[in-house]
């Protein structure tokens, strides 16, 4: 999949992956990219072999960190090959965030329900993609890697652009009064943000609009960020879902690449 203003970029390539095995690609049960969720290795290399040929994309110039649900952005000289994605790899930096200037090294992070953000700045040749589940959220990683694009990059937030992928709807996802606490002790608006169901009392969270909300927030324009309307959750045929089918269910890659110019 992609985003549309995203793909009118011609510097950039960019996608978000589904569950759903490429027609031509060796049969699977489904189409796992992600290296921690007990699948077998080789399935998940073969995988990731596939997403590289379709895109052309040298498959050890994809990037892609262990992600902890924390706040740390890297950029990719700070890492150099230790994420490339050869195979499992045990010694990848622990991060949530990747940002990188290089041409043809594509950066990714994964995803089942947890929101995806990608980043371009287009006036200093710049990418990032974040992984932002509900504490990536709270512990504002979204800001922290805008942060560190404009303070070390000298990138323009009003020229950034932005999209943030697939991720679990407000609807599906019902969270406990301490998550709740946190999005509030957090500075969120969450009267924007959530609601609560009527029947059960149960608070709900918009994660995308949260995550939209900071990029507002950091400086960027309503109409150079793009949000998909998928929510993971319900849509069992097209993505893999943790709230839906268990913390070791498959993983979605969302990924961009500097061109080379």
């Amino acid at each position: 999949m992609q985003f549309p203003r995203l793909k009118s970029e011609s510097g950039i390539l960019h996608f978000v992956t589904t569950r759903r095995t490429p027609a031509g690609a060796t049969p699977d049960t489904s189409f796992n990219l992600g290296e921690y969720c007990g699948d077998d290795p080789n399935t998940v290399r073969r995988n990731r072999q596939t997403l590289c040929d379709a895109l052309g994309i040298d498959p050890t110039h994809l990037y892609v960190p262990r992600q902890v649900h924390g706040d740390r952005a890297l950029f990719c000289e700070e890492i150099e090959t230790r994420c490339e994605a050869k195979a499992a790899h045990p010694d990848a930096p622990e991060a949530d965030a990747l940002i990188t200037g290089r041409e043809g090294i594509c950066i990714a992070v994964s995803t089942a329900d947890c929101a995806s953000v990608l980043l371009y700045a287009p006036d200093r040749r710049i990418v990032a993609a974040i992984h932002a589940g509900w504490r990536g959220a709270v512990n504002h990683i979204v800001t922290k890697t805008l942060d560190r694009m404009t303070r070390e990059r000298d990138c323009d937030p009003q020229h950034l652009r932005a999209a943030i992928g697939p991720s679990i709807g407000p609807e599906a996802f019902e969270v406990g009064e301490d998550v709740y606490e946190a999005f509030a002790a957090a500075g969120m608006d969450m009267t924007a943000i959530s609601h609560r169901n009527p029947a059960t009392g149960k608070a709900h969270i918009d994660l995308k609009e949260a995550v939209r909300r900071q990029l507002l927030d950091a400086g960027l324009t309503e109409d150079h960020i793009e949000v998909s309307d998928a929510c993971t959750c319900a849509r069992s045929a097209d993505f893999f879902s943790a709230r839906r089918e268990g913390l070791h269910t498959g993983r979605m890659l969302t990924g961009i690449m500097l061109k080379n110019a």
